[in-house]
């Protein structure tokens, strides 16, 4: 048995899951294939651990789809400023919505929200879920993959919105260039003594990155990336000696820590395909690239696949060039590949520069954080790089 469609998505997480939406609103046929089950109602009464910082042109992309309303009217918590440190919380570098002509840098919004919303919107989208993939032919006048069973699905093009360990990369033969970091993001949400106030709090350790993500219900989202010895020593601590190490590596920013949901954690790596596109395929968001969390830019970079992929496949069939062809998907890559790039080689550098150890360099990094807070024009322009 075969299905045809112009476009199959592979991968039904918030990248995935918003191509499907955004291909679909813009006529094309388009199926999603999903090897989990349907992901499952949004449970308003818990808060999911799992959440993303997502910058404005995210929200406009969301926006476009019709699920952005939504999100706001559920539990989006906007913040307003962001507080970066490395020794003394007094002499943060601030980044204020004003510094970009914005209200807001960003919004912090659950995952399983996100995800809810967008397959809320899959109408006119076929859904295959709990389908694995055994095989897939790629070529340049469209993709055939065949299920474990039995089915086979054809498409001019498949989008691999598959995840770091993507298996459509895998059988397509795309290289990836990367590593891993030694380190763990150690998450969980927490109570503090002091306000948030609507901002993100991000202090620079030697370590990794600590970071306090303000949430709707006043609490905070924590995500400390610490080498794997420190966070084997943080996740076998008990609650009251870990709120007691979490309010010491923050330094009473936001005061004492008074409560914490229980933690979880994750390897951290940094990961880039070679290559985006191949005939009959192309790679979003975690499939082409994996990024540390340092920056909160993972899921952003995602949604700006989405739209230069859209983008690129619009002007090519308004043109009546051939929409799925791999000369239209190299343009898409080559935007994407920079863009990605950039970022990766940014939060890559902040990485490895404050793991140095060498004398002096960490009170020069602090002393130029303090340096660029004073100055007005540089400083707008890092928050409107922070709010794009």
């Amino acid at each position: 048995m075969s299905d045809s469609f112009d476009i199959v998505v592979v991968g039904g997480g918030p990248v995935g899951a918003a191509a499907a939406v955004a291909l679909a609103q813009q006529g094309f046929e388009v199926a999603l294939l999903e090897r989990g089950s349907a992901p499952p109602a949004y449970d308003a009464s818990d808060y999911d651990l799992r959440v993303y910082a997502l910058a404005p042109h995210s929200a406009r992309l969301l926006d476009g789809l019709g699920v952005w309303r939504d999100l706001l009217a559920r539990r989006a918590s906007p913040y307003s400023g962001m507080r970066v440190w490395e020794r003394g919380p007094e002499h943060a570098l601030n980044f204020d919505g004003a510094d970009s002509g914005r209200a807001e840098l960003g919004w912090i919004v659950e995952h399983s929200l996100v995800v809810d919303a967008l397959w809320a919107r899959l109408d006119g989208v076929a859904r295959y879920e709990r389908a694995a993939i055994e095989s897939a032919q790629f070529g340049e006048s469209g993709t055939t993959l065949r299920l474990a069973d039995g089915r086979e699905l054809r498409a001019r093009l498949v989008v691999a919105a598959d995840g770091a360990d993507s298996q459509l990369r895998g059988l397509a033969g795309i290289d990836t260039v990367g590593w891993a970091y030694a380190q763990r993001a150690i998450v969980c949400h927490v109570r503090t003594q002091q306000p948030h106030r609507a901002i993100a709090w991000q202090r620079f350790l030697a370590s990794g990155p600590l970071a306090f993500l303000p949430l709707a219900d006043g609490r905070c989202s924590i995500v400390w990336s610490a080498e794997e010895a420190l966070a084997r020593e943080l996740l076998a601590l008990d609650d009251a000696a870990f709120m007691a190490r979490l309010t010491q590596a923050a330094e009473h920013a936001l005061g004492e820590v008074l409560q914490t949901t229980p933690r979880v954690s994750f390897p951290l790596r940094l990961l880039h395909a070679q290559d985006y596109a191949r005939p009959g395929l192309v790679l979003v968001g975690d499939a082409a690239h994996a990024i540390h969390p340092l920056a909160g830019q993972g899921v952003n970079l995602g949604f700006a696949d989405v739209q230069q992929l859209l983008a690129a496949l619009l002007e090519a069939r308004e043109a009546g060039r051939n929409w799925s062809g791999l000369r239209n998907l190299q343009r898409y890559a080559r935007a994407r590949k920079a863009a990605n790039l950039e970022m990766l080689t940014l939060t890559d550098g902040l990485y490895r520069a404050f793991r140095l150890r060498l004398p002096g360099l960490k009170a020069a990094l602090g002393l130029g954080m303090e340096a660029v807070g004073k100055l007005g024009p540089l400083k707008s322009w890092l928050a409107r790089q922070a709010a794009v």
